[in-house]
């Protein structure tokens, strides 16, 4: 599911606050895993080819992948996930089990941290796939991955 960070406006320019593609601002996609897994990703813009790639590079054509009403997921079915499912968090919010409440806690999260920054302007991209490594995940477990880190910088953790 997208995100978006950023201004509504230009600071300094007259226009009117801006909402959704007229907006200066750093979109951004997480793919949520049931298993807990979180993936972000900065992306250019949130076309269908685009979203395409990036879940065509990460989710198994046989998992159900549940998304919002974004036009980018449109044609998933097509390209071969058969067992896409669509909420419309207008009327609903899940369909029986098919929810997207995790991916929407992640990104409550994710803006909720980074407000605390009064806006990331720099390193964006490390401080959200540091709210990825981060959520979720209990503070003890947190402490052991960095003492991890510490005593051996090249060790990936998963």
């Amino acid at each position: 599911m997208k995100a978006t960070f950023g201004a509504n406006r230009v600071r300094g320019c007259a226009l009117p606050r801006l909402r959704g593609r007229g907006q200066a601002n750093n979109p951004s996609l997480a793919l949520f895993d049931r298993d807990g897994e979180v993936y972000t990703e900065i992306v250019s813009d949130c076309s269908q080819s685009t979203l395409r790639a990036i879940i065509r590079g990460r989710i198994d054509p046989q998992r159900v992948v549940c998304s919002d009403g974004w036009p980018g997921y449109d044609g998933l079915v097509g390209v071969g996930y058969d067992k896409h499912v669509r909420i419309n968090k207008k009327n609903i919010f899940a369909k029986g089990r098919a929810h997207i409440n995790q991916i929407e806690a992640f990104w409550s999260f994710t803006k909720r941290r980074l407000a605390k920054f009064n806006g990331v302007k720099a390193n964006f991209l490390l401080h959200l796939k540091e709210c990825e490594w981060r959520y979720d995940k209990a503070s003890s477990l947190l402490t052991q991955n960095l003492l991890t880190l510490i005593k051996n910088p090249r060790k990936v953790l998963v």
